[in-house]
């Protein structure tokens, strides 16, 4: 005689006993995705962005119809000139075209050059026992408490010493300077989320740490490396404190910001000119942030779940 063993239906995930963590997730994500949350944030998505579509609007309307009325006229009334941006690209003493190319001069290798760095120093951190390693780290971490603005004179009097003022070497080298702290800081709690058994099985086939680093660890960094480059890139393309510090009124080195600046100083009354300037200096970064978008997302929300 044999007896069978009945075998239980698997509990549907919805009639699964939830942890209390796990019940306050699926309490947010109700009141998230409500009807009312998305007119909240459809009302304030409008908010936001009016400012921003009369700035365009005025942009394109000639100078005379900027002085007679408002920008939402142009509904009404449309009239529309490409000569504010022509102005502001090739006439008059602000060449916007030559300093566009001065931001993306000084703006790439600023990204690069502390990604590099502080990735290198945040494996030795993270993968890497030695003496003081905790201390050192909680240093470098407490150096993003310490504002930029104290460091510009001490900064700038070096550069004049080392006969570096006025040149590209002393952006580079100031955006990086102030970027090395967050940047170790982040990168460091990625690459503590990486298993540890990834690395040891690498080194139980004998791998060093140089193979370690560019065949397993780097891969699985990309959206990291991704969101901190966006970061960086904004930051540095929109800087003006910086820029006007270091370069100066040199136009062989100045970025676009400070061209922007001029506009909105000397030139006040002519807001056909500073629309049409502000757009042409947002035109990179709104490119960048949208065709690296998904790994930014990718990047933020790295490390926040586990699984």
């Amino acid at each position: 005689m044999t007896t069978t063993t009945p075998v239980m239906a698997p509990v549907p995930p919805d009639e699964r006993r939830l942890t209390r963590a796990e019940r306050r997730a699926v309490a947010a994500k109700t009141k998230l995705s409500s009807p009312a949350a998305s007119m909240i944030a459809i009302v304030i998505a409008v908010l936001w962005t009016v400012p921003t579509i009369g700035l365009l609007i005025t942009s394109f309307r000639p100078e005379l119809d900027i002085r007679r009325s408002g920008w939402w006229t142009a509904v009404t009334e449309p009239t529309f000139t490409f000569d504010n941006y022509d102005t502001v690209l090739y006439g008059g003493s602000t060449n916007f075209a030559e300093l566009f190319v001065n931001s993306i001069v000084i703006t790439l290798p600023a990204v690069v050059i502390p990604i590099s760095l502080a990735l290198l120093a945040a494996y030795a951190f993270a993968w890497i026992p030695f003496r003081g390693r905790n201390f050192l780290f909680v240093a470098v971490f407490a150096l993003q408490v310490v504002p930029l603005q104290v460091t510009l004179i001490p900064l700038l009097r070096l550069y004049v010493d080392i006969d570096l003022a006025g040149s590209f070497w002393t952006l580079w080298i100031s955006h990086s300077i102030f970027a090395l702290p967050l940047a170790i800081f982040l990168l460091h709690n990625f690459m503590k989320e990486i298993p540890a058994s990834l690395v040891e099985a690498a080194r139980m086939d004998g791998a060093g740490h140089v193979k370690i680093f560019f065949q397993v660890l780097l891969p699985l960094l990309t959206p990291a490396i991704a969101a901190f480059g966006v970061f960086q890139f904004l930051w540095v393309w929109n800087d003006l404190l910086v820029g006007l510090t270091f370069a100066g009124g040199s136009a062989d080195v100045a970025p676009l910001t400070v061209r922007v600046a001029e506009l909105a100083g000397s030139r006040g009354s002519d807001w056909y000119l500073l629309a049409a300037g502000a757009f042409v200096s947002m035109l990179v970064p709104l490119i960048v942030f949208l065709s690296l978008q998904r790994y930014f997302v990718r990047g933020l929300l790295a490390g926040s779940v586990k699984g």
